[in-house]
C-alpha cells in the first residue's frame, strides 16, 4: 500500500503493502529499470531508442559483477527497515483465520475470494494507521459488492457489512453509491474485469476510489484517527460474487499522480558500454537475475511487458524470432527449476490478462495476449513443461480459447461495429414451414442488410481471436515434436483425458466444473485442430478416411485402452459387463478378462458400502467411484480472477490392455489388465508392426482399413464427451437472448399499435407509450447488437457445421456399434444422448439466421438419425432408464414435425414394422405415457375433430414456446398407421394385449383425474385462504392429457381396425366392446353431467389446469362412438348399440349434451338459469366440419330409437339371476371346477389379469356358457 507525499504523488518505493526483506530485491525499482532496459538492449527494435548514456564508466569482464552487485545492494541499502505507518505480517493477505463474516471460498493464494453466503466479509492481514495507501481489486463479477476500509472494532454480520457501520467506509459499483452508515449516491457503475483503487489518506482524513485509474473524487472526510485507530482493507460480498486483491505482491496496474493521472516510469540511466563476447556477458548477467525472473512481480512488470512489446511492434515472424532466442537463454544459462518458475509465472500473467482485460473493438488486447502466448508455445522445450505441469494442471488452458461476451455494448464498440439494429419479427426456430413470414418493407429490408454489414465485420474480427486459438491448440496437438521425449500430442492427451475426468465427476458439484462457456469455445477450437490434422494425415496416407467420415471403432470401448471413468455404458457397469460378455469378448474380439481384474471389481462391489474413506492408493481400481468418499478439492482456477494454485485432480485408474509383443493369430487371445492412464506410452495408444494400440481387439464386423492416427480418434472420443457433459446445455442457455429480442419486439409493436389507437386528447397516455415506446427501442438496439456478438461467437455458420459433424460422427460410431452385437452393450451412453441432443440443437439453436435444412446431406443424416431412434428406443442390449427415456422423448419429438416424420417413413420397411411392433406391445411394466404420445401424432389431423394446433379455448392466450413439439401443425402418417393395421389384424395375441393395457390405463388415468379434482374442488369452497399445490395442479392436467390421447389411440385404432372390437367370430372381441362400452359411458356421466364437478373445475380456470376442458375429451369420444354406430355394415351397428345400451351406466343425456340439447327436466326441478353457456360441438364450427356434426346427429337419433325400443322390450329381471360382480347383466357363465357363476363381461375381464375365481380362489380351468331355462329342465330330468 503506498503512502501519498506531501504532493499528493504516490511514492513508487511504498506503493504497496508488502515490505519485507525478500521482496526487497523483487520490487525494486533498480532491479526493474536495469533488468528492462537490459532486455531492451540486448535484442534491441527499430523502434526503441538507446537509453541515455551516462558518466560512469565503460564496463569489462572484470567489473561487470561488481558493478551488477554494486547496483543491486544501492536498492538493497534504500529499502532496508520496516515502513512506518502499517501494522501486521510484511506479506498482506486476507485474513482467512479470524477476519471475516460469513461463509466465504478464498483463494489458494489468499487473495482472491468468492462470496458463498448472504453477505459474507473479509478483511486484510495488515492494517494502517499513518501515511498515504492504496490497494487495488479486480472485480471478476459485477453484482451486490461493498469495497473499502474498516476497523478491527467494526462487527458485521449477514446483512451488515463494510460501510454499514462505525468507521468502516465502503464504495459499491452495483448501486453506484458510497456507505458509511448512511449511503448517497457516488462514483460510476463497474462492469466485470475493472480495476478498483481504494485510496486512504492517514495524514489529511480523506478516502477516495479510482474506477481504472480515473479519480471517482473524493469519498469520505475526516476519518477517526489517532490513538487505537487503524484501517484494515476490507469487502463485503453477496452469494456467488468473486474479487482478487493486490496488494502490491504483483505490479499495481494504475499508478497516481498529484492529478490522478497516470505517471510515465523513469527512464532509465544505465547503459551496457563495449562490445564483449555476448555469452560470457550473458553468463554473469544471468548469474543475478536469474532468481529475480523467478518472481511474479518483475515477471508481470518487466519481462512481459518486454516481450508484449516485441510482439505488438514486430511482425509474427520477427516476434516469434526473438522469443524463441529469449527462451533459448533462460533455458541455458538459467537452472530448470528457475526457467520453469519463471515460465509458469509468465503463463499465468498472460492468462490472467488475457482473461480480464476489456473488449476493445478491434479486440486488440485479445490478439497480442494469444499471439504471444503462441511464441511461447512454439518454442518446443517450453511447450512440453508447459503442457507437463501448467496447462490444466494448473492454469486450465482452456480460458485461452473462450472470447467472452462484452457486458456492456460500449465496452467493444459494437455501437460504432453496428451502427444499424435490427430485429426479426418473429421466431422461427422450428416449424417454419407453419409460419408465414411477413412481407418486409422498403426500410426493413435496408434496417436488415446494413445490420448484416455490421455482424459480418464484427465476425470478421472474431475470427482472428479463434484462428489464433486454434493455431495454439495445432501446436498442442503436434506429434513430431518427439526428439529426445515424448511428443506434444500424448501429453496432452493425458491431461486432456483428466480433464475430461474432473469434469464428468464434477457434475452436480459446481465448484469443480470448468464454466460451460468455456467449455464451447474450446470445443470448436478442438474441432478445427482435430479436422486439419485429420485430413493432413489422409493427404500422406491414401488409405485413410477424410475428417467427414470420422468415427470411433467400437473395440475402443470394450478393449480397455481409453478410461470412460465412471460414465455408464448402454449395458450398465464395465463391471458387470465384463462378467456377463467375457465370452463373447473372447470369441469375437479375441479378449479375454484377466481373473484377477474380475475378482477385484466383484470384491470392490461388495465391500463398496462398508469401506471407510481411504486413499486412492488404497482403494481397488474401480473403488474409485467419483462422487464417493473422496473429498472433492475446491479449484481456484475457476472461481477467482487469481488463478492461484492448482486444485488436484482425483485420481481414477484407467485400465488398458497388456499389449502383445508380437504378431496375434486369429485364435490367440489378449489377457486385460488394469494401467494407469499416466502409464501408457505412444505405443500403447498408435500402436507399431506388433499390435494395433488403441484397435486392439477388432471385431469381424469392423473393416480393416486405417481410419486416420490413434491418438486423434482418442481426441475425438473426448470431444464427443465434452459436448455431452456442459456445451449442449450452454447452447440452450445462449438462446435466451434470442428470446429477449423476440419479447421486446414484441411488447415494441404491441406498444406502437396503443399509440396508433389511442386518442390524441389523451396526452398523458400518450406520452407514458412514448416513454416506452423509447425504452423498448433502446433496450432492442443493445440486445440486437449482443445478439450479434452471440451469433457470431456460438450460432455462427461454422459452428453450425461443426456441431453437425459431431452429429455424423456420432451416428457413425452407432451404426459401427450396432453391428457387432452384444458387444454394442460397452458404448457410453454418452454417445446417444449427443446424437440426440446435437440435432436438437441444431434445430432449435442457430435458427433463423441458418437453418438445418442448407446442411450438406441434411436428408440422408435425417434418415440415418431416424432408423437410429426406430430401432434402439426398445433395444434389449440398452438398459439405463434415462438413455431409454431420452432414446423414446427424442422418437416422440421425431415424428412431430415433418422433415423429420418423413425421415422415419424412409427407412428400411423391416425397421419400420419392428418400431411400430414395438410401440404396440402391452403398456405394463414400461414408460407406456411417451410410447402413447408417439401413436396420437402419428394419428393427430385424422381424428374427430382432431385438426386443431391448440385447443379453441386457448388461442387468446400466449403460449410459453411456440416451438414445442406439441404446438405443431398436424402431420400425420397414413404409412405407420398402415403397420399399425396390418400388425394388429394378423397378430393374434397383439391387439388383445395392446388394448387391453390401453384401456387399464385410461382406466387408472381418468380415476386419477376426477379423484384430483375432487381435492381442488374441495380446497376451493373453503373459506380460509387456502393454495392448491402447483405439481398437484400440473399431475392433474398430466392425467387428464393422458386420458385424452389414450381415447385418441383407441380411435385409430378402432378406425383402421374395426373388426377387433365388432368381429364378434375373435374370442376377444366381445369383451373388449364391453370393457370400451364402460369406460366411455363413465367419461361422459363424469363431463357431462349437468353443475357437475368436472363443470365447476373447468369454470375456475386454475393457472397449471389450462388444457382441462370440454372440449378434447368429448371430441375424442365422440369420434370413437361415431365410428361404432355412424359406420360400418348394419350388424356391426347393432352389436356396438346393444353392448352400449346394455350398459348400465349409460345415460342418453349424455349423448344429447354433446349437440347442445338441455337435459329433460325432472318433476319438480328449477329451472336451468337463461344466460348459462352451454357446451355444443356445433360451436366448434372452425374445427369440426358439417359432415362431422351430421354423423354425431345420426348417431343421437340412431340411439334414441335404440333406447326407446329396449326399454319397451324389456322384461323385469329377477335379482337372484343378475351377475352378482356388477348386477347389470344376467348370469350367463359358470367356472369349472369350483361351479360359480357372473356374466361373460365379468369373468372375460377378470380372467385377463388373473385366473382365480371370485368368490373361492380357486383356479378356473374353463368357462362354460349356462342358461337358467336349460339347467332347470336338466336338473328336472335328472331328477
Amino acid at each position: 500500500m503506498t503512502s501519498k507525499g506531501a504532493a499528493m504523488s504516490f511514492s513508487r518505493k511504498s506503493y504497496r503493502l508488502t515490505s519485507d526483506a525478500e521482496k526487497s530485491r523483487v520490487t525494486g525499482i533498480v532491479q526493474e529499470k536495469l533488468l528492462s532496459d537490459y532486455l531492451y538492449r540486448i535484442f534491441s527494435s527499430p523502434d526503441h531508442g538507446t537509453p541515455a548514456a551516462t558518466s560512469r564508466k565503460p564496463l569489462n569482464f572484470h567489473n561487470l559483477p561488481e558493478h551488477v552487485d554494486q547496483l543491486l545492494q544501492v536498492d538493497d541499502e534504500e529499502s532496508q527497515g520496516q515502513v512506518e505507518g502499517r501494522l501486521g505480517p510484511s506479506t498482506v493477505v486476507l485474513d482467512h483465520t479470524g477476519g471475516f463474516e460469513g461463509l466465504l471460498l478464498v483463494d489458494d493464494d489468499l487473495l482472491g475470494v468468492i462470496g458463498h453466503s448472504n453477505f459474507g466479509t473479509i478483511r486484510s492481514s495488515t492494517c494502517v494507521y499513518k501515511g498515504k495507501w492504496v490497494y487495488e481489486v479486480l472485480i471478476s463479477s459485477q453484482g451486490l459488492m461493498q469495497i473499502g476500509w474498516c476497523t478491527i472494532n467494526c462487527r458485521f454480520n449477514q446483512e451488515e457489512g463494510v460501510g454499514d457501520t462505525h468507521n468502516s467506509y465502503a464504495y459499491d459499483g452495483n448501486r453506484v453509491r458510497k456507505w458509511n452508515v448512511t449511503t448517497t449516491n457516488y462514483g460510476k457503475a463497474w462492469a466485470a474485469g475493472d480495476i478498483v483503487s481504494c485510496l486512504i489518506d492517514l495524514d489529511d482524513g480523506t478516502l477516495s476510489f479510482c474506477l481504472n485509474g480515473v479519480s471517482l473524487g473524493t469519498a469520505f472526510e475526516n476519518l477517526s484517527r489517532g490513538l487505537g485507530m487503524a484501517y484494515f482493507p476490507a469487502i463485503s460480498l453477496s452469494f456467488k460474487e468473486s474479487v482478487a486483491f493486490n496488494f502490491g505482491s504483483r505490479p499495481l496496474r494504475y499508478h497516481f499522480g498529484k492529478e490522478g493521472r497516470l505517471v510515465e516510469k523513469e527512464s532509465s540511466e544505465w547503459q551496457l558500454h563495449g562490445q564483449p563476447t555476448v555469452l560470457l556477458t550473458l553468463a554473469h548477467i544471468f548469474h543475478h537475475f536469474a532468481p529475480l525472473l523467478r518472481k511474479v512481480y518483475l515477471v508481470e512488470a518487466v519481462l512481459m511487458s518486454f516481450l508484449l512489446g516485441i510482439v505488438e511492434k514486430g511482425t509474427p515472424e520477427q516476434a516469434q524470432s526473438v522469443v524463441h532466442q529469449i527462451l533459448d537463454l533462460l533455458w541455458l544459462f538459467m537452472e530448470d527449476y528457475e526457467v520453469q518458475d519463471c515460465l509458469k509465472q509468465l503463463m499465468m500473467s498472460l492468462l490472467r490478462l488475457y482473461r480480464f482485460s476489456p473488449i476493445v473493438p478491434d479486440l486488440g488486447l485479445q490478439i497480442h495476449y494469444l499471439r504471444l502466448t503462441m511464441a511461447v508455445l512454439r518454442h518446443e522445450k517450453s511447450r512440453k513443461f508447459l503442457l507437463s505441469n501448467v496447462l490444466f494442471d494448473m492454469l486450465r488452458s482452456v480460458v485461452f480459447f473462450y472470447i467472452k461476451s462484452p457486458l456492456r455494448v460500449e465496452e467493444a464498440g459494437l455501437k460504432e461495429l453496428i451502427p444499424t439494429t435490427w430485429w426479426p419479427h418473429r421466431s422461427s426456430r422450428e416449424g417454419r414451414d407453419g409460419q408465414e413470414a411477413k412481407e418486409e418493407t422498403t426500410e426493413e429490408r435496408q434496417r436488415r442488410r446494413a445490420y448484416e454489414r455490421g455482424c459480418q465485420r464484427l465476425k470478421k474480427r472474431i475470427e482472428v481471436v479463434e484462428e489464433l486459438q486454434v493455431q495454439i491448440l495445432k501446436l498442442l496437438l503436434d506429434n513430431k515434436d518427439d526428439n529426445g521425449g515424448e511428443a506434444s500430442r500424448y501429453i496432452f492427451l493425458t491431461k486432456f483425458r483428466k480433464f475430461l475426468q474432473e469434469n464428468a465427476s464434477g457434475r452436480g458439484n459446481t465448484p469443480v466444473l470448468c464454466p460451460p462457456e468455456y467449455m464451447v469455445c474450446f470445443l470448436h477450437r478442438l474441432v478445427s485442430a482435430l479436422r486439419f490434422y485429420w485430413d493432413e494425415y489422409k493427404a500422406s496416407n491414401p488409405r485413410a478416411s477424410f475428417s467427414d467420415e470420422a468415427y470411433i471403432p467400437p473395440q475402443i470401448f470394450y478393449n480397455g485402452k481409453v478410461d470412460y471413468f465412471d460414465l455408464q455404458r448402454l449395458g450398465g457397469l464395465l463391471s458387470h459387463l465384463r462378467k456377463t460378455l467375457k465370452d463373447d469378448l473372447a470369441s469375437k474380439a479375441n479378449i479375454v478378462i484377466d481373473p484377477l481384474e474380475l475378482q477385484a471389481a466383484t470384491m470392490d462391489d461388495l465391500d463398496e458400502d462398508e469401506e471407510p474413506a481411504p486413499t486412492a492408493a488404497q482403494r481397488p481400481v474401480q473403488a474409485l467411484a467419483i462422487g464417493g468418499a473422496l473429498p472433492l478439492p475446491r479449484p481456484g482456477w475457476l472461481s477467482s480472477p487469481t488463478l492461484g494454485r492448482a486444485n488436484r485432480f482425483l485420481s481414477t485408474a484407467a485400465v488398458s490392455l497388456m499389449t502383445p509383443r508380437r504378431l496375434l493369430s486369429t485364435m490367440e487371445k489378449v489377457k486385460v489388465r488394469s494401467l494407469n492412464v499416466e502409464q501408457r506410452t505412444r505405443e500403447d495408444i498408435e500402436g507399431s508392426h506388433w499390435n494395433e494400440g488403441l484397435l486392439l481387439g477388432r471385431p469381424p464386423e469392423e473393416p480393416e482399413r486405417p481410419l486416420t492416427e490413434n491418438s486423434l480418434l482418442e481426441v475425438l472420443d473426448g470431444t464427443v464427451m465434452m459436448y455431452s457433459l456442459s456445451v449442449h446445455q450452454q447452447l440452450g442457455k445462449m438462446v435466451g437472448v434470442s428470446d429477449d429480442v423476440n419479447e421486446y419486439a414484441m411488447a415494441l409493436r404491441d406498444t406502437e399499435d396503443k399509440l396508433r389507437r389511442c386518442p390524441k386528447r389523451r396526452k398523458d397516455i400518450l406520452a407514458e407509450l412514448t416513454k416506452s415506446q423509447k425504452v423498448f427501442s433502446e433496450k432492442l438496439d443493445h440486445l440486437s447488437r449482443r445478439l450479434a456478438w452471440v451469433h457470431a461467437t456460438v450460432y455462427s455458420q461454422e459452428k453450425m457445421l461443426d456441431i453437425y459433424w459431431l452429429l455424423r460422427v456420432c451416428l457413425q460410431t452407432i451404426e459401427h456399434g450396432d453391428r457387432t452385437g452384444s458387444l454394442f452393450a460397452f458404448m457410453p451412453e454418452f454417445y446417444l444422448s449427443v446424437a440426440i441432443n446435437s440435432y436438437s440443437a441444431l434445430k432449435n439453436y442457430f435458427g433463423p439466421v441458418h437453418s438445418m435444412e442448407e446442411l450438406p446431406g441434411y436428408e440422408e443424416t435425417l434418415t440415418r438419425l431416424a432408423a437410429i431412434l426406430a430401432k434402439h428406443f426398445a433395444d434389449p442390449r440398452i438398459v439405463g432408464t434415462d438413455i431409454r427415456d431420452s432414446l423414446m422423448q427424442a422418437l416422440a419429438s421425431y415424428v412431430c414435425y415433418p422433415h423429420s416424420l418423413r425421415a422415419v417413413e424412409r427407412i428400411p420397411e423391416e425397421q419400420r414394422i419392428a418400431m411400430v411392433r414395438n410401440l404396440l406391445a402391452p403398456y405394463e411394466q414400461r414408460p407406456w405415457a411417451q410410447t402413447n404420445w408417439i401413436l396420437v401424432r402419428l394419428w393427430r389431423g385424422c381424428g374427430f375433430g382432431y385438426r386443431y394446433t391448440r385447443l379453441p379455448h386457448l388461442l387468446k392466450t400466449k403460449p410459453e414456446d411456440a416451438n414445442l413439439p406439441s404446438l405443431q401443425k398436424p402431420c400425420p402418417s397414413t404409412l405407420l398407421q398402415q403397420h399399425m393395421a396390418d400388425l394388429l389384424r394378423q397378430g393374434s395375441d397383439v391387439a388383445p394385449s395392446f388394448l387391453n393395457s390401453v384401456l387399464n390405463q385410461l382406466n387408472w388415468a381418468f380415476s386419477e383425474f376426477i379423484g384430483m379434482i375432487q381435492e381442488i374442488q374441495q380446497a376451493a369452497e373453503r373459506l380460509e385462504r387456502n393454495f392448491v399445490d402447483s405439481r398437484q395442479l400440473k399431475v392433474c392436467a398430466t392425467c387428464f392429457d393422458l386420458s385424452v390421447s389414450l381415447l385418441r389411440v383407441l380411435e385409430m385404432t378402432i378406425t383402421l381396425v374395426p373388426e377387433i372390437f365388432l368381429d364378434w367370430s375373435r374370442p376377444t372381441s366381445e369383451m373388449l366392446l364391453r370393457r370400451l362400452a364402460q369406460l366411455l359411458n363413465q367419461v361422459l356421466n363424469r363431463v357431462t353431467a349437468e353443475r357437475n364437478l368436472f363443470d365447476r373445475v373447468v369454470t375456475l380456470r386454475l393457472p397449471g389446469l389450462e388444457s382441462v376442458d370440454h372440449y378434447p375429451i368429448l371430441v375424442a369420444v365422440t369420434g370413437i362412438l361415431v365410428r361404432l354406430l355412424a359406420h360400418g355394415p348394419s350388424s356391426e351397428t347393432e352389436q356396438a348399440t346393444s353392448v352400449l345400451l346394455a350398459d348400465p351406466c349409460f345415460q342418453l343425456r349424455s349423448i344429447r349434451y354433446l349437440l347442445g340439447q338441455p337435459e329433460p327436466l325432472a318433476p319438480g326441478s328449477a329451472l336451468p338459469a337463461p344466460d348459462r353457456k352451454r357446451f355444443s360441438l356445433q360451436s366448434y364450427a372452425d374445427y369440426i366440419s358439417a359432415e362431422e356434426l351430421a354423423q354425431v346427429e345420426r348417431m343421437l337419433a340412431h340411439l334414441t330409437a335404440a333406447s326407446a325400443q329396449a326399454a319397451a322390450a324389456s322384461l323385469p329381471t329377477n335379482e337372484e339371476d343378475l351377475c352378482p360382480i356388477c348386477y347389470a347383466h344376467p348370469i350367463s357363465a359358470v367356472f369349472q371346477p369350483c361351479g360359480h357363476k357372473s356374466c361373460k363381461a365379468c369373468i372375460n375381464q377378470h380372467l385377463m389379469n388373473n385366473k382365480d375365481c371370485f368368490f373361492c380362489k380357486a383356479t378356473i380351468v374353463s368357462v362354460e356358457d349356462w342358461d337358467k331355462a336349460a339347467s332347470t329342465s336338466a336338473t328336472s330330468s335328472a331328477a
